[in-house]
């Protein structure tokens, strides 16, 4: 209860908050995993094996001192102050430099007001957890770094700082696509490596049979950032003398996210080269033409067969209706003569 007589009073006491500060350095670094540690009712070698669990993970995942938010997923700033039970009437503040990005205040009762931009959050029940974590709901690149603090404000409106945090932004890059293409004129061979869609802008290397580094100028490399998201679009261009035989890799480095992109090219007939596509293009139309050209020369072959049989059926039609005729005179003719001869008797 020192504690919160201190507060309520509205007297700081120098030695306690430097001693406030050296414990919050160890919370500090370790709250990032401190979820996957034992509750306090487990046993003490328990609960020592994931306190050194908890800060092997907080060395991975917080590199340089920065926690590494991705681009457009859920991020959270780790503080942790277990001298936070004993405190009432404060309240806290986590700041991006100068500006406020979430205010919540804690009165007597336990209740809790929040003030917050761009839906910032901490944990409900901080003040009885001592998890004051900030979580933010996405990340935008508009900043490779950034920087945020945790400030304890008394009822006096007496401030300490308790954590100082930094926030790296990254995004992956897609695998890099490697094309290779002949010189119209000389014997020099362009390369283009295209990698899209990651954050910051990357390191791009070229190696020559895994080895060697291409000569001085001959890379040309060129990002360019995606309108509206500020993520960017890596092409790098190489262009030497190389042989037929050797081999050619593009490298996309991105250092935040620990991310080592590699294609290569092995010789001439390998890899996605713009010359093979050129061809295969060709053979396709010419494929295509063939096919056309045959059901164009079948379907006139077969419209003359069927004009064919319409001239037989028609001249078939023809020679029967004057056969009819003939008949139909013949048989006239003869009743004619009949009568005729009827009469002659008579």
């Amino acid at each position: 209860m020192k504690s919160a007589g201190l507060i309520d009073d509205g007297v700081m006491d120098v030695s306690w908050f430097s001693k406030f500060k050296s414990k919050m350095s160890l919370s500090s670094s370790s709250v990032y995993c401190a979820l996957t540690s034992p509750q306090r009712e487990a046993p003490v070698a328990l609960w020592r094996a994931g306190l050194l669990l908890s800060f092997l993970c907080a060395c991975n995942c917080l590199e340089d001192g920065c926690v590494v938010g991705i681009v457009g997923l859920p991020v959270s700033l780790p503080c942790f102050s277990p001298d936070l039970l004993t405190f009432v009437n404060f309240s806290i503040e986590w700041r991006r430099e100068d500006e406020v990005v979430l205010r919540s205040v804690w009165d007597e009762d336990g209740d809790v007001k929040t003030w917050s931009v761009k839906n910032a959050t901490v944990s409900t029940d901080a003040a009885l957890t001592g998890n004051l974590s900030l979580e933010l709901p996405a990340v935008d690149p508009t900043e490779e770094k950034m920087y945020f603090s945790l400030f304890i404000i008394s009822r006096e409106n007496h401030s300490t700082l308790l954590c100082d945090m930094c926030l790296r932004i990254a995004a992956n890059f897609s695998p890099p696509l490697l094309q290779r293409e002949e010189v119209a004129q000389g014997d020099e061979t362009t390369f283009l490596c295209h990698s899209s869609g990651g954050y910051p802008r990357p390191a791009v290397y070229w190696l020559i049979n895994n080895t060697e580094e291409p000569p001085e100028g001959s890379v040309r490399t060129l990002a360019a950032s995606l309108p509206g998201s500020h993520l960017y679009n890596i092409t790098s261009h190489l262009t030497l003398n190389i042989s037929k035989d050797s081999s050619v890799s593009c490298v996309i480095e991105n250092m935040p996210m620990n991310q080592n992109l590699t294609s290569t090219s092995y010789g001439v007939q390998s890899g996605p080269v713009i010359g093979r596509a050129s061809e295969a293009m060709w053979i396709f139309s010419t494929a295509l033409c063939v096919v056309v050209g045959l059901m164009v020369i079948a379907g006139v072959v077969y419209q003359i067969h069927l004009d064919r049989i319409s001239k037989r059926k028609k001249k078939e039609y023809q020679q029967s209706k004057r056969g009819h005729k003939k008949i139909r005179a013949y048989m006239e003719e003869a009743e004619a003569m009949k009568l005729q001869s009827k009469e002659t008797t008579v």
